[in-house]
């Protein structure tokens, strides 16, 4: 199976090095910056975003540009866009007349601007952009640093074809990851964009020290706003309970290799949030996210308490102390 993977990231690399340990696979993978290309090539490691991990032999890294590159993509039978969400609608774009399969990775909303008018979900921009695209999302949790390693993981192929799903798990399907499919697309990205706001909260309380009985209460109440937001976009209730759901949302939450779980920890440390983003050196989607999670929520009469209090956070208009008094201050009610 031929696949190439758009972004060397961390989590593209670690997917396009799990990929090429597996037999009669020919993997490709690209990264914009000609630099970055070229030390992975020299170097058979990915110095900016996985420096531990050896490129197996077998993987390909392309220099590849402009035409020549669309040629090459024409070619394969799945192309992976590993972008930030920021990135996704350039890549689609790039990729909008393939025939093969393309899937992404990337997990959250696109900020809103004057064009979209709102912020937007994987799928809602691959409906704007390419919507002859036969795609799919491959979410869940997922630590890029120990796929690449090799250790277990389990993730979900979601997609409305038939054909996409099965590219995806054959792709990627091996002894140390497994993946199983999905048709509930939006239920799978409003999973994988809201556990990141949610990680940021549970990391606050951890970094408050608040104990384990609140971060289980904020977990909890944080896969109930999950799921209201995510039926109200058309999601299956029952996705928020596997593994792009709850699975994802455990992951980021608790594991310090989360990095919307240390912006969290950092700001309960007092570090402003621009001190906060630039301890980390890589992106953290929840921070880009939660506005628009909460204009999405807002837009649709959904409540996300929590969400609203991170949102808060985030634009320095609460305190880490105060986000916590708000939560706990609210009226009593039913749970659901």
């Amino acid at each position: 199976m031929k696949i190439t993977i758009l972004g060397a990231g961390a989590w593209g690399s670690a997917l396009a090095v799990a990929a090429s340990r597996m037999p009669h696979h020919i993997v490709t993978l690209w990264a914009r910056d000609a630099r970055h290309q070229r030390a992975m090539q020299s170097e058979r490691q990915n110095p900016r975003y996985l420096p531990s991990v050896a490129l197996p032999e077998a993987l390909r890294i392309s220099q590849l540009q402009g035409n020549y590159l669309r040629t090459h993509l024409a070619t394969q039978d799945l192309v992976v866009i590993g972008t930030p969400m920021a990135g996704l609608r350039e890549a689609l774009a790039m990729v909008s007349d393939i025939k093969a399969p393309v899937a992404w990775l990337c997990k959250g909303f696109e900020a809103a601007s004057a064009t979209t008018g709102r912020g937007l979900l994987g799928h809602e921009i691959q409906m704007q952009i390419a919507p002859g695209l036969q795609t799919g999302v491959l979410s869940g949790p997922s630590f890029a640093l120990e796929v690449a390693r090799g250790q277990p993981t389990a993730l979900v192929a979601a997609s409305v074809h038939g054909s996409v799903r099965s590219a995806m798990v054959e792709a990627f399907h091996g002894p140390h990851l497994r993946v199983y499919a999905s048709d509930d697309v939006p239920g799978v990205e409003v999973g994988g964009a809201v556990k990141n706001v949610l990680s940021i909260a549970t990391g606050l309380c951890d970094g408050l020290q608040l104990g384990l009985n609140a971060r289980a209460a904020l977990i909890t109440r944080g896969l109930a706003e999950m799921t209201r937001l995510g039926l109200a976009l058309g999601a299956k209730a029952e996705t928020f309970m596997g593994l792009s759901g709850l699975g994802d949302l455990v992951l980021t939450a608790t594991g310090d290799l989360s990095r919307n779980r240390r912006i969290g920890l950092a700001l309960a440390q007092g570090q402003t949030l621009d001190q906060a983003i630039q301890s980390l050196g890589h992106v953290a989607e929840g921070v880009y996210s939660a506005r628009t999670v909460l204009q999405r929520a807002d837009a649709l009469a959904v409540q996300m308490p929590i969400t609203r209090c991170v949102v808060a956070l985030l634009d320095g208009h609460l305190a880490p102390e105060q986000a916590v008094a708000v939560l706990m201050s609210r009226e009593p009610s039913a749970e659901i």
